[in-house]
């Protein structure tokens, strides 16, 4: 990987403001950091088994990050999730789903999230190249009027077989359907765990109760860490969740349990802040976060995929998960966006807040 960027000068007049910052609410001290010995330290003495572990290794050891404790992780399901053409249509390459396996392995990940489909047509060529990651269900977009609601399109035992060495699955929690979707992927883990994969779980949020005339509350701090909470329950291995954008969910929606002293005692409004008490619902970081990069906005996609690497790794996350930005652009320009975000992780100068 050759990146030669100045993360000061991509964060701008907002440099200080990310890379200065002191966690004072839930301190550094009190959370497990990635490094080397992650693996170990975290799910030594856990019940995964043997093959479990050879799996998190693998995704562990791969790619630029290898060794680190952070993962680089290219997810494309966005062809089901938000459908194809409205994906692709910026860069048709990636109708072609070997491209995206391409991007994932020329930009150095430690792995590649996708379907049933895209991995299953090309396992044989590239399974042993990079850890795959299948995406065992989706929020399918043809219903009308749409729906939110995710549905299993395989079997787990169809990803080991071609060679996966992890499941991820998305849970809608606060949807209608979620309790369902909670018991299907508390089983499809437990499958997963038994076969010896990995587990990553999207822990995202689906309720128009959660949107109100003042904010939208999807990406709540505190709404979103008790999602991280129930993920890790079901003994997800990580858990991929958006940055959080406010605070304030339970107390201003008026639902859920809370107290005024809670926010005062665990965050301020700073981002890192923030983001650290959605690391803290992971276990105090045992169960590594994973934010997302994010949709794709143009000439803006560098510094927020910069600014929101900054604030998981700083916050004691364990890396992003980044796909609209890197393949709605040409193969070399993706590749360079997610090496610059690889960069964050690999800067000693950037520390844990």
């Amino acid at each position: 990987m050759k990146t030669a960027i100045n993360i000061t000068e991509i964060l701008g007049e907002k440099a200080s403001f990310y890379l200065d910052h002191v966690c004072e609410k839930i301190t550094k001290d009190e959370l497990q950091i990635p490094g080397k010995k992650s693996l170990d330290k975290v799910f030594g003495n856990s019940n995964r088994s043997p093959q479990v572990m050879r799996s998190l290794s693998q995704l562990y050891n791969h790619g630029n990050l290898g060794g680190t404790g952070y993962l680089s992780i290219l997810p494309v399901d966005q062809g089901i999730e938000h459908s194809a053409a409205f994906s692709f249509y910026k860069n048709p390459d990636y109708f072609d789903p070997e491209n995206i396996i391409r991007l994932a392995i020329e930009a150095g990940c430690d792995g590649v999230a996708s379907t049933f489909g895209v991995l299953g047509l090309n396992a044989r060529k590239y399974a042993h190249k990079i850890p795959f990651i299948v995406k065992i269900n989706h929020n399918e977009l043809l219903t009308y009027p749409n729906k939110y609601d995710q549905t299993l399109f395989g079997k787990v035992k169809t990803a080991w077989d071609m060679g996966a060495v992890a499941v991820g699955a998305t849970i809608y929690f606060g949807s209608e359907e979620s309790n369902r979707q909670l018991k299907e992927i508390s089983e499809a883990f437990e499958e997963a765990h038994n076969l010896g994969m990995a587990t990553i779980l999207w822990c995202y949020l689906r309720n128009e109760a959660f949107k109100t005339e003042k904010q939208d509350y999807h990406a709540a701090a505190d709404v979103t860490g008790q999602a991280n909470h129930l993920g890790v329950t079901i003994q997800a291995d990580f858990i991929k969740q958006k940055l959080p954008t406010n605070n304030f969910g339970f107390k201003n929606i008026g639902f859920g349990k809370y107290d005024d002293p809670m926010y005062e005692a665990l965050t301020t409004d700073h981002p890192i802040d923030l983001c650290r008490l959605q690391v803290a619902n992971c276990y105090m970081g045992k169960i590594g976060l994973i934010n997302s990069g994010g949709g794709s906005k143009g000439k803006s996609d560098m510094v927020e995929a910069i600014t929101t690497a900054v604030i998981n790794k700083r916050a004691g996350g364990s890396g992003l998960i980044m796909g609209r930005k890197a393949f709605q652009k040409p193969l070399s320009e993706g590749v360079k966006l997610i090496n610059t975000v690889q960069s964050v992780y690999l800067d000693t100068k950037i520390t844990v807040a």
